[in-house]
């Protein structure tokens, strides 16, 4: 790097930390104001931090490298956005906002029981420190450091500092408003490493096309080890579910939303962000395959993750695009961390510690009591953070923990929203039993060398959960009505979505219609 580069990355840095101080100084002093914002976020906030929440480090390195490697399935991970979207448009977002649900947790102890939430609580509590928020500490302090020949510890440690400094004091608001200066930042660096990269090819993408078409289709057949589209249909309403509409941290940004519409609004503009996500996280991987291969510029890659690398030393010119790449790469990271510390002091203070602690402590006590919790979960992954290369990669490791976790949940709170019928009895036999089918059905494709696609495999342990949930549920009493009755979702929930009467151009169902045609016809271009 040269000294425009080193510049651009402490300016966008001290961008991003002031952003989030100021943002943190217009909050009250109720735990509301510091764990959802007040209430105060609009759609565009809500659209860029969602976005920029769910792109981290390990998965701009990963899709990248698989692109280079495998070809434009891997795409898939960024654009099959529009099923689990609908269904936390349709569904989700109306139940938690109308009952105004603060916590997925919440909704699991007023809907089944409080050890149902509980055991939300606890389990997640443990995921975000250190299966979600470990690996990306790990995969972006680890990318950063080979860039620019930094030690990997202080790297670590920097960036955790500069998270802390605005996610402790100002909660959910500096978190979502720094997200969107980071989705910026990550959107502008990468776009502009895709262009300039995208110029060194004679002919452009028609050139890539026409000399390897068969790795230019977001289609793969049933065994595909990549994507399979069957795997991604039957994925939609486990793991993608899941991730989008039941998982705190990304749900945490509707919940701070000024009303309905602006919470679906904010979803849709998420959707048409989406669009753009793979110039910058998988296409790059296209064009260093050409550069290598087609203009033999170069010998072919060692190993597939050091695509992203080889692409900002080849393709980024000396003028200081180098240091806006790398301080939208940090915005990645830096994005993905403060929103799980966030959550998970939302997670420990309003459903561990107000409910199982000191059920009488005050606003300010929560907002401390939070405060303290996110910043002990940034150390604790932090000193974590170097193990991740002692368990096989961040992606094993990333995955792994996340296919053991979804399943359970999805089952019983998609059922418990579908189905009326299903009570406390059926909802801990799908927590606890969900567990144990998961691990069996993965111990089975091992034992007998299927060979199984992780998809297919969360597909059939929550078909089965869901099942299990359903025995267990007409064995026993039925729950009372007003247990089940605000948290059943009904068709007539679509009529009036937004509950606002909007002009014509600010429609959602414009807006979502809009969204859809582009998504089908992305796919059907590039089926």
């Amino acid at each position: 790097m040269n000294a425009a580069d080193i510049t651009i990355i402490i300016a966008s840095l001290a961008i991003v930390v002031i952003v989030g101080l100021i943002a943190g100084r217009k909050r009250g002093q109720r735990a509301e104001d510091f764990f959802l914002a007040s209430g105060r976020m609009p759609w565009w906030i809500i659209g860029t931090a969602f976005v920029s929440t769910s792109v981290s480090s390990e998965q701009i390195v990963g899709t990248i490298g698989s692109a280079y490697k495998n070809g434009m399935g891997i795409a898939n991970w960024e654009m099959w956005s529009l099923p689990p979207y609908a269904i936390l448009i349709a569904v989700f977002i109306p139940i938690y906002l109308r009952n105004k649900i603060t916590t997925v947790p919440e909704l699991l102890k007023r809907r089944y029981c409080s050890l149902a939430g509980d055991i939300y609580s606890y389990v997640m509590l443990f995921a975000y420190v250190v299966v979600f928020n470990v690996p990306v500490l790990y995969g972006g302090a680890l990318t950063f450091a080979a860039l620019t020949n930094t030690n990997f510890y202080i790297v670590l440690w920097v960036m955790v500092f500069l998270v802390a400094i605005y996610t402790v004091k100002g909660g959910l608001a500096s978190v979502m408003w720094t997200d969107a200066v980071q989705c910026v930042m990550l959107l502008g660096g990468g776009l502009a490493l895709y262009f300039v990269a995208l110029w060194h090819v004679p002919g452009g993408w028609t050139a890539m096309v026409q000399a390897n078409p068969e790795r230019f289709h977001l289609y793969g057949p049933p065994n595909d080890p990549m994507a399979p589209f069957a795997g991604l249909v039957a994925g939609t309403l486990g793991l993608f579910v899941f991730y989008q509409a039941t998982n705190q941290v990304m749900v945490q940004r509707i919940l701070g939303a000024r009303s309905l519409w602006h919470g679906i609004m904010g979803i849709i503009f998420a959707g048409f962000i989406n669009f753009l996500r793979p110039l910058v996280t998988c296409f790059l991987g296209f064009i260093v395959y050409y550069w290598i291969y087609q203009m033999k510029q170069a010998a072919p890659l060692e190993n597939q993750d050091l695509t992203f690398p080889f692409a900002l030393q080849t393709f980024a010119p000396s003028w200081g695009l180098r240091g806006i790449i790398l301080a939208g790469f940090l915005a990645a990271v830096m994005s993905t961390v403060s929103a799980l510390a966030n959550s998970t002091a939302t997670i420990f203070s309003l459903d561990v510690y107000r409910r199982n602690i000191n059920p009488q402590a005050s606003e300010q006590r929560l907002v401390r009591v939070g405060q303290t919790a996110s910043l002990i979960a940034l150390i604790i992954a932090a000193f974590l953070a170097p193990a991740v290369g002692l368990a096989g990669g961040i992606f094993k490791y990333f995955q792994t923990g996340v296919t053991y976790l979804a399943t359970p949940f999805i089952s019983v709170i998609l059922v418990g929203l579908l189905w009326k019928r299903a009570n406390q009895q059926g909802a801990l036999a799908g927590l606890f039993g969900g567990i144990i089918i998961q691990l069996l059905v993965v111990a089975a494709d091992a034992l007998f060398g299927w060979k199984i696609h992780w998809l297919y495999l969360g597909a059939i342990a929550e078909g089965l959960t869901i099942i299990l949930i359903i025995i267990v549920s007409l064995a026993t009493p039925p729950p009372p009505r007003e247990q089940w009755e605000p948290f059943l979702w009904r068709p007539s929930m679509l009529l009036n979505i937004t509950g606002e009467s909007k002009p014509w151009y600010a429609s959602a169902a414009l807006w979502f219609t809009l969204y859809a045609m582009i998504f089908i016809l992305i796919y059907w271009w590039l089926w």
